[in-house]
């Protein structure tokens, strides 16, 4: 009697299922797919922007400024750990930087919501970075004197002509004439396109003096990671290997003219 009952039970459980109890199980899956979905996504999205934040960022080229080592619509991947850890930028390396009180004098406003949007965006690449941010390459660091132009229509700096082979075929290394030293703790930066490039040329009459605080280097370019067809790591250049310290440049100027 009790194996008959038991069996009754089983059986009853193994029903077919009606429509509505159906529907029901299949919201129930649905909505702990979806949950999970969502839960899994978020997860995603954070890791992603901790990545972007510390570690490495891709960054939109918005302009032509960089070409032809950069093209517009590039995408970057920028390594933000390049100078953590006691390094600091080079001569020839090729870095973001925030440009806010040497390159812009203030932030533009933006709408809250639409700058947090905008900044995510930017974040993994898929929006042009904030109008603070640029791309530039490091010509001059603290202590170097650098000065437009040589009698071949050279940079030099400290005192010796640097061939500069990653420069837009046609531009000049420079039409404006310019005779600098970097202070300590600030880069003197240019664009590769020197004709179509707004650069610390552009801003010595400014506050700021054109020249870039290290402490707002965002880090180095490292990739091109997109279009496909650009994928590369960006090669160091050996322009500068014979460039000296500044001492030994200043006295190869004062030799010079003695």
């Amino acid at each position: 009697m009790d194996t008959e009952a038991q069996h009754t039970e089983r059986d009853s459980s193994s029903q077919p299922l009606t429509g509505a109890e159906e529907k029901s199980r299949s919201a129930r899956f649905s909505g702990r797919f979806w949950r999970r979905a969502g839960v899994l996504a978020g997860v995603c999205v954070a890791v992603v922007l901790l990545v972007s934040h510390f570690v490495m960022q891709p960054f939109l080229i918005p302009s032509g400024s960089m070409e032809p080592t950069l093209r517009v619509g590039d995408r970057v991947l920028v390594d933000k750990l390049a100078y953590r850890f006691g390094s600091v930028p080079r001569r020839g390396d090729v870095v973001v930087f925030d440009g806010t009180g040497s390159f812009v004098q203030e932030k533009p406003r933006e709408n809250p919501v639409t700058g947090l949007l905008r900044g995510a965006a930017a974040a993994v690449g898929l929006a042009e970075p904030a109008g603070t941010d640029f791309v530039k390459r490091v010509i001059g660091v603290g202590g170097d004197r650098v000065v437009c132009c040589d009698e071949g229509g050279r940079v030099e700096v400290n005192g010796r002509a640097v061939d500069e082979p990653y420069v837009y075929a046609g531009d000049a290394p420079s039409r404006v004439p310019f005779d600098i030293v970097v202070p300590e703790g600030t880069l003197w930066v240019m664009g590769d396109h020197r004709d179509n490039s707004r650069d610390s040329r552009d801003h010595l009459g400014e506050p700021g003096g054109g020249v870039v605080p290290v402490d707002r280097v965002v880090g180095r370019v490292r990739w091109i990671g997109w279009p496909p067809g650009r994928w590369s790591a960006l090669r160091p250049t050996d322009a500068f290997e014979d460039v000296g310290g500044p001492a030994n440049g200043q006295r190869r100027r004062d030799d010079a003219h003695g």
